[in-house]
């Protein structure tokens, strides 16, 4: 798809993984080092017994279809040789410390003279200017500073991240959708752009219904281990069964096919099969109807029968009878899952001659071009000489047109729940005209969870919602109408891009599905997303974000050693699939202008997610390590933790990974003998006493208010973070400083302020451009302006009851 393009990438292992996208993608990926290779080959986990230059499985996991080239950019040829590079460049990435690249003369400014189209992306960690943005950050304390760390954990002990690092992951993929938005408004204007990426915003979007909570309800959500908070009802979906955990989620479309099972094993009594409306339970329960049997004691009944079963059994058994029972896996586990060998989902990858092991596939499927794996990882400058040989490339002409990156771009949104709806504000946001296509029957059933304005609920009223479908449109149709299907026929025709997020198989039976629109609309891009993907044993799984957490493997790595997990919070993968997504999409939608051929793209869920696992997958497989849940600590930084401070239940998280950092922490505590013990004068001695020093540091930090300890350890150089809720957040200076939060104004819940993107784009506001739609709110609008239904044709119709 995107194989006019050539892609520089000077960043390391933390961002990564937005170029490699793009390599996948088909774009020419052109990695620069210096001498002797970047120092991000040397970053654990590393491989044994071979060349430090190829040891890192981190860079072996996102370095894929890369060509490699050395340069000393403190050179005088070394420079030369590179703007010659940039001249003829599409992107370039890089994640220096701000104003890094500026002071080498090497900085956006600078290389926007010798090629005035580039897109240079740049990632750091609170953004290139404001308060924050020369702050020391580390996983630990960017957890801390973007919410995450806030929603993991359990109430009686300290906030937790997810042991394995995430949070430059979220922004590294985040780097190829501002890299794809920036290149489409370039090619309206013929202007390079700079996007400025911030792994804060990048982590504030994992608080899903979290983010902004406390704005619109009046209160935060607050960490509760895997308890799924939905407003007014929280559910346990983790349960206990005989070698191990799984996940289950007691709604109306688990109960029906439960409770038979349940009443065949004794575990219920026969009245159960009649006596609750099932299919409605949990409908019912959200909106304070009357229900026979409390939450409580179906959740009880559940246990029981989870009980007496294998993670394995429940599995099969669960898919056998349409139930989405899933395991809770480790990262063994997960390269032992057939469903992902039937789907031919891994790529064997050579670490050296003769020495293969499986790593994550292509992060979708496409049928006119799609991802794939062509090379592997590139030895230090292995192509140097071919890449500085090759002619310049020329520029493309552009004519220049005014509007917003995907103005005119059409797109018909069947989606609902997560990924799919997120994914279509990506499009809706810059510009492309979305309509959202909804029942009220059922609603999406993020309509019907809170957080909700006021408190009070209400299906126009919930920012879980709202959140998801800015810049949209809403028509209510009721698909099992053959009217109303007929319409839906109409929108696919009409549209440049049709996104679904139903199981597998539903749009197929509704008459939507991809052959139907291909036959309606041949130049179509048709994106189904779902937890496995169309294909495969476990496709007919049902499944939301927390079971894709769960399968995946995210759970086992979040929380305590001697506890179950205690999060990743609600539906971690629904954070993580979207960006995945709608990089696919961009590139696709630039490859249909370019050529007017449109295609089907598939994405299962769990298989993008992976790519955040990557190393460990790849580490378990070269040393057997399984990655658990480790709390805060981690293997190479002591102190390395959550700390108490002044307030109720207020925290700061503390990292020092570095002896500098462990020197200027001394310095700051000079007063107190136990920083200068013997013991603690090392690393190795630190790790063996990490307990001993976490004692102290929290006697330290007790009294003090978090944001005056994040203040006072940053000002002496440690790294250090103040984990915010949505409170907070909502007045975080750095997120003030990017005019993060948008206030815009709904019909029914006022003004709401909005969350913004993870990105900023040079001489383009990239915010949000109006509030989330009511249900049905734009059904007669869209039928009329977009359809060009006549007023008969329109009373006809809406006398059926297909349209509300």
């Amino acid at each position: 798809m995107l194989s006019p393009y050539r892609v520089l990438d000077l960043t390391d292992n933390r961002a990564a993984l937005g170029p490699m996208l793009l390599a996948d993608l088909g774009a020419d990926v052109v990695k620069v080092e210096p001498r002797g290779g970047s120092s991000a080959r040397r970053d654990a986990p590393l491989a044994p017994d071979m060349d430090d230059s190829m040891a890192s499985l981190a860079f072996h996991a996102y370095n894929r279809n890369k060509r490699s080239v050395e340069i000393d950019l403190d050179s005088a040829a070394g420079r030369e040789a590179f703007l010659e590079l940039v001249a003829s460049t599409d992107f370039l990435f890089e994640n220096d410390e701000p104003g890094a690249m500026a002071a080498r003369g090497l900085g956006f400014d600078d290389l926007v003279r010798v090629n005035p189209r580039l897109v240079y992306v740049a990632t750091t960690p609170f953004g290139q200017d404001g308060p924050y943005a020369k702050s020391l950050a580390t996983d630990l304390t960017l957890a801390a500073m973007g919410g995450m760390m806030a929603l993991n954990g359990d109430a009686d002990r300290a906030p937790v991240r997810v042991s394995v690092p995430q949070t430059w992951h979220h922004a590294a993929v985040e780097s190829a959708n501002g890299a794809l938005v920036a290149h489409h408004l370039r090619e309206r204007t013929g202007e390079g752009r700079f996007v400025d990426v911030s792994v804060q915003t990048a982590v504030f979007w994992t608080g899903l219904q979290a983010m902004i909570a406390h704005a619109v309800q009046g209160k935060d959500f607050e960490r509760a281990g895997t308890l799924l908070q939905l407003g007014p009802l929280t559910l346990q979906i983790v349960f206990p069964c005989t070698d191990g955990l799984v996940v289950l989620l007691a709604n109306g479309s688990t109960m029906p096919p439960l409770v038979p099972w349940m009443v065949e094993e004794g575990v219920v009594p026969e009245s159960w099969l009649t006596d609750e409306d099932w299919p409605q339970f949990d409908l019912n329960f959200l909106s304070g109807k009357p229900t026979t049997h409390t939450y409580d004691e179906v959740v009880e009944r559940i246990a029981a029968w989870i009980a007496k079963y294998s993670k394995e059994e429940l599995l099969e058994r669960g898919l056998a009878a349409k139930i989405t029972i899933v395991p809770v896996t480790t990262v063994a586990d997960v390269l032992a899952f057939g469903h992902l060998q039937e789907r031919r989902f891994w790529n064997d990858h050579e670490l050296a001659p003769g020495r293969t092991v499986r790593a994550p596939g292509p992060f979708l499927k496409a049928t006119a071009r799609p991802p794939t794996v062509r090379r592997g990882t590139p030895r230090p400058g292995q192509h140097t000489a071919e890449v500085l040989a090759e002619p310049a490339r020329p520029a493309r002409p552009t004519t220049a047109r005014p509007g917003l990156p995907l103005e005119g771009l059409k797109v018909a949104d069947f989606a609902w729940i997560g990924v799919g709806p997120i994914t279509g504000k990506y499009l809706g946001d810059h510009g492309a005209n979305v309509v959202r296509i909804e029942s009220a029957s059922p609603p999406d059933r993020l309509r019907v969870l809170g957080p909700f304005a006021g408190g009070v609920p209400g299906a126009n009223r919930s920012q879980f919602f709202g959140a998801f479908n800015t810049s949209k449109r809403s028509i209510s149709l009721s698909l099992k109408h053959p009217a109303a299907r007929e319409i839906a026929k109409k929108l696919i025709a009409w549209a440049d891009v049709v996104l679904e997020s139903f199981t597998p198989g539903t749009m197929a039976d509704l008459g939507l599905g991809y052959d139907v629109a291909n036959q309606l609309n041949p130049a179509v891009i048709y994106a189904s997303t779902c937890l496995m993907g169309q294909t495969g044993p476990a496709a007919p799984l049902a499944g939301y974000g927390y079971h894709a957490a769960a399968i995946s493997g995210f759970y086992e790595i979040t929380g305590w050693p001697d506890r179950p997990p205690s999060g990743p919070f609600t539906a971690y993968t629904d954070t993580v699939a979207p960006r995945f997504l709608a990089t696919a999409l961009l590139a696709a939608i630039d490859h249909r202008n370019r050529t007017g051929e449109g295609q089907y793209l598939e994405q299962a869920q769990m298989e993008s997610a992976l790519h955040f696992l990557a190393p460990e997958l790849l580490d378990y497989q070269v040393s057997g390590t399984i990655p658990s849940r480790a709390g805060n600590d981690s293997p190479t930084a002591a102190p390395h933790g959550a700390y108490p401070c002044a307030g109720e239940d207020e925290w700061c998280a503390i990292a020092v990974e570095t002896e500098t950092q462990w020197r200027a922490l001394q310095s700051l505590l000079c007063d107190q003998p136990w920083v200068m013990e013997a013991a603690y004068a090392t690393l190795e001695g630190r790790l063996a006493h990490r307990r001993e020093i976490d004692e102290h540091l929290s006697r330290w930090t007790r009294p003090q208010e978090p944001l005056a300890v994040m203040a006072r350890l940053q000002a002496a150089g440690v790294p250090a973070g103040f984990i915010q809720r949505s409170s907070d957040l909502l007045n975080d200076p750095q997120l003030a400083h990017r005019d993060f939060f948008r206030p815009l104004e709904h019909p029914e819940m006022g003004i709401v302020p909005y969350e913004g993107h993870q990105f900023r784009i040079s001489g383009y506001d990239s915010g949000p451009r109006f509030a989330a739609p009511c249900l049905g709110e734009h059904s007669i609008e869209i039928l009329t302006t977009e359809l060009g239904l006549s007023d008969d044709e329109l009373a006809d119709l809406l006398a059926t009851g297909a349209v509300s």
